[in-house]
């Protein structure tokens, strides 16, 4: 399927600061285009970070060519890895030369984003700059008090501007991430566009059965990093009404996973706590379909694909009412927002939602669901191919 079915495939070459096998949403996000684009028949390229020592190949993956670039490891993230500017500049440049791309679509302002795009530039190839990323984001990872942190976020903000406004076209998931783009990096014409989300993958199959647990049961997924907050949802676990007897799973692993587990041993939860770890695709689609609600406590988050997905498998919601979390969410409808870090609130909304009769959890449900069906990923995918070829931002605004 393809938005421009009979116009010659394209050579798209994508730059990813972060990709497979990092797990987070832009890594997921740059995979998924990547396959959109190759189902489409175009020639897919990506640029990322080689995830261990060595020096730069070639890996030829299903969804794409993915010239792998020599990286360093950080002291402070145990998978998360760096390129160095004056290590990667050359093999960019080898990488245009051989690819010949028609247009290049950045996925990051930092290391890979930013040489990427400024060889494009250089060359004269139209290019479209997305942003994932908050600056807050990084702070987990540098050991330098608060003060200096915010100078941090302001310096990448500035570098976001003038990086990104390089580009033909700046997108970001939702209005609310535009909106702080304009406010913090001077970007004021960028296009919020959905990352998109397939909702039928997550629907339950008309001859498909998913064993429910016995206990009502809350589902967290992402990375176990500082900014998503999961100790706000154990402490909510630990506040709740003792008779709704709540559980949770929490799927994913990351820096601060030794520090929930102590918390959940302190708070006595250990036999109303599971922690899943990494898990595939079938076994992820399989929790959020016996999971009873979804929890998003992060602070950071630009959409939350994990809540959409959450939302496509017809699962009331709980979400933090921060940053692009709450137009994922109509109040009393397919769930509720709680205070940031507040786990008191999230305890009543958690009782709110899980106290409901059945019938009115099933409505929730299905209006999370219907919610989720307005970020169609082949609508996403129509978007950004026409803006390969070429079409202006202003033919997508409202």
């Amino acid at each position: 399927m393809g938005a421009d079915k009979g116009q010659r495939p394209l050579k798209i070459l994508i730059a990813a600061d972060t990709y497979l096998p990092d797990v987070n949403g832009a890594a997921v996000f740059g995979l998924r285009l990547a396959q959109a684009m190759t189902r489409r028949g175009h020639d897919v390229h990506v640029i990322a970070a080689r995830p261990g020592k060595g020096s730069t190949y070639l890996e030829e993956r299903p969804e794409a060519s993915v010239h792998r670039l020599r990286s360093h490891s950080v002291p402070t993230h145990d998978t998360w890895r760096i390129c160095f500017p004056w290590e990667i500049k050359s093999d960019i440049r080898r990488i245009f030369d051989e690819v010949q791309p028609d247009v290049v679509h950045i996925q990051c302002h930092y290391m890979i984003g930013q040489a990427t795009i400024g060889e494009a530039v250089r060359r004269g190839i139209r290019t479209i700059a997305t942003n994932h990323f908050m600056p807050e984001n990084l702070e987990p990872f540098l050991p330098f008090p608060q003060w200096f942190l915010d100078i941090v976020a302001r310096n990448s903000w500035r570098d976001m501007g003038k990086i990104m406004g390089k580009a033909a076209v700046v997108t970001t998931p939702t209005p609310l991430a535009a909106k702080a783009m304009k406010d913090h990096a001077r970007l004021d014409r960028v296009l919020p566009l959905s990352n998109g989300i397939d909702s039928a993958h997550y629907e339950l199959a008309p001859d498909e059965a998913i064993d429910k647990p016995e206990h009502p049961t809350v589902l967290f997924v992402g990375r176990l990093a500082q900014e998503k907050h999961v100790d706000v949802l154990i402490e909510a676990l630990a506040l709740a009404d003792p008779e709704l007897d709540v559980h949770a799973e929490i799927v994913g692993d990351g820096e601060v996973r030794a520090q929930l587990e102590a918390k959940v041993a302190e708070l006595g939860l250990g036999s109303r706590v599971r922690f899943l770890g990494y898990v595939d695709d079938d076994e992820l689609r399989r929790a959020y379909l016996r999971a009873t609600v979804f929890c998003q406590p992060g602070t950071a988050e630009l959409q939350s694909l994990v809540s959409l997905e959450a939302m496509s498998a017809s699962r009331p919601v709980l979400l933090a009412n921060a940053m692009a979390l709450p137009h994922l969410v109509d109040d009393g409808v397919n769930g509720y927002l709680f205070a940031p870090r507040d786990a008191a609130d999230l305890a009543a909304k958690l009782e709110l939602v899980l106290k409901q009769p059945e019938q009115e959890l099933l409505a929730m449900g299905e209006a999370s669901h219907a919610k989720a069906a307005r970020h169609a990923i082949d609508k996403t995918m129509d978007t950004f191919e026409r803006l390969y070829r070429g079409a202006s931002a202003d033919e997508f605004r409202a």
